[in-house]
């Protein structure tokens, strides 16, 4: 008989670690005045816990730095290259693997080829950067949700996923001709990391293809969301997470992933297509750019790393822990009467700063308040994402318009932080919570033109 237990454990052994400076609070205050109360301008050594993002953040395993040693450094046909190009074939499908520095670089190249002024890229919900690089190039992003995604506290099992409907009644109003692709990101990161069904997958293929559009899939974090798929999707209970994740990209022409995330890498990333005349204008650009093809501004050791990585993250005792151990801190918070975009994600947790403090008017920024708040408080770095990341310009007043959702997120960092550490978390979380009332909005008083969030300054109102 099979014993069952209720304890998930991590399913590796810590090899290495790395000092945390404790810091306190008078210090704090002092770095944030220094940073202008903007969490990206601080230092990594001031920070007790680091939520900011999930990406080139995870510990990487001892057969990944074996690698490391292992990876070929020459310049034209690099065995680390093929390594690394047998591996994503094998799992995403595709016939051509263009490496690149990061998930940015690829869409860049992408949307520099097929995006033109005038265009329009629909996805599910854009991130920044990819948002940034279409309108760079004088294109619009348009977000498509499902309907369900509009509630944060409402419960269903892939919010995630595309407004279907709301896709062909765009085409139908532009025209296919004005839509150079269809983007999907899997999980959904702006929407809470939300996960992305089969069946949606499914059925915006379908409609892409009647219509001759081509469709992509951001495929950051494609493993969690396939694990989801298995978890919550009928009929894919007994199947491998591989397995799903091959027939995910089955309905795809092309995807771009940062392999940061679901890649367990410190760097890398790729783009990839079945289109072969596509492939080529991209491998031009690339070698313009990025370096050649069998590199792509990445050092072998690079692609023997990310390589290891993509088959390790599709371990399903790994995605089992990494989903409960985001969950745990979710329920927790949760639990206390923190609103979290529900049901907790797979590579973060998402505090409703909008709903938490709605004393806070959305262009005072809530989300901002929170995360100042969470650092002074106890050292812990979060990522606001939503009307300092994603408020938008009336194009007739330029009055600015806040995002849909005041968001914070709490990112995990992959098989970094133990269950102490969540513990901690939970703990700075609640004692804020229990002070609301004090927080106050921020105002920006210096900002780029473009992403905005990564460097403008704040002060207090």
């Amino acid at each position: 008989m099979t014993m069952r237990f209720r304890t998930i454990i991590e399913p590796f052994r810590i090899k290495a670690v790395e000092p945390i400076r404790f810091t306190t609070p008078d210090e704090r205050d002092a770095i944030l005045q220094r940073a202008h109360y903007n969490l990206f301008l601080v230092h990594s050594d001031e920070v007790m816990i680091d939520l900011l993002t999930d990406s080139g953040t995870s510990a990487m395993s001892a057969e990944q730095w074996a690698g490391v040693m292992r990876g070929d450094e020459s310049y034209a046909g690099s065995r680390s290259f093929y390594f690394f190009e047998a591996v994503v074939r094998e799992i995403f499908g595709f016939r051509h693997v263009i490496p690149v520095h990061q998930g940015r670089a690829a869409e860049r190249i992408l949307f520099s080829l097929l995006c033109q002024p005038g265009c329009i890229v629909p996805n599910n919900t854009h991130f920044d950067t990819t948002r940034a690089n279409i309108e760079y190039r004088g294109g619009q992003a348009v977000d498509l949700p499902c309907p369900e995604s509009r509630e944060t506290q409402t419960l269903h099992p892939f919010k995630g996923n595309m407004d279907v409907a709301g896709l062909e009644r765009l085409i139908r109003e532009v025209g296919a001709e004005r839509i150079p692709l269809v983007m999907m990101t899997v999980t959904n990161n702006s929407g809470g990391g939300q996960p992305v069904s089969m069946n949606n997958i499914r059925a915006v293929s379908d409609l892409c293809r009647r219509h001759g559009i081509p469709f992509y899939i951001d495929a950051c974090r494609f493993a969690e969301n396939a694990y989801f798929i298995k978890l919550r999707e009928p009929g894919y209970q007994h199947k491998s997470v591989r397995e799903i994740a091959r027939e995910m990209f089955a309905y795809a022409d092309g995807c771009t992933m940062s392999a940061k995330k679901d890649g367990l890498a410190n760097i890398g990333g790729f783009l990839c297509t079945n289109d072969d005349a596509l492939a080529q204008q991209e491998k031009e650009l690339l070698i313009l750019t990025e370096g050649f093809p069998t590199y792509g501004g990445l050092a072998g050791r690079d692609l023997e790393a990310m390589a290891v990585g993509l088959q390790e993250v599709l371990d399903e005792h790994y995605l089992k822990y990494r989903l409960a151990s985001v969950r745990y801190l979710g329920e927790h918070i949760a639990r206390e009467g923190v609103p979290i975009v529900q049901p907790p994600g797979g590579h973060a947790i998402y505090i409703d700063a909008g709903l938490l403090l709605p004393h806070i008017p959305p262009l005072h920024y809530p989300g901002q308040s929170l995360v100042v708040a969470l650092y002074r408080e106890g050292g812990v770095r979060a990522c606001e994402i939503g009307s300092v990341m994603f408020a938008r310009k009336d194009p007739l007043t330029g009055e600015e318009l806040p995002a849909p959702k005041e968001l914070v997120r709490l990112a995990i960092p992959r098989r970094v932080y133990t269950q102490s550490h969540v513990d901690y978390l939970v703990e700075v979380i609640l004692n804020v919570v229990q002070r609301k009332e004090q927080l106050g909005g921020y105002r920006i008083v210096w900002q780029t033109p473009f992403l905005r969030h990564f460097s403008c300054h704040f002060e207090p109102i």
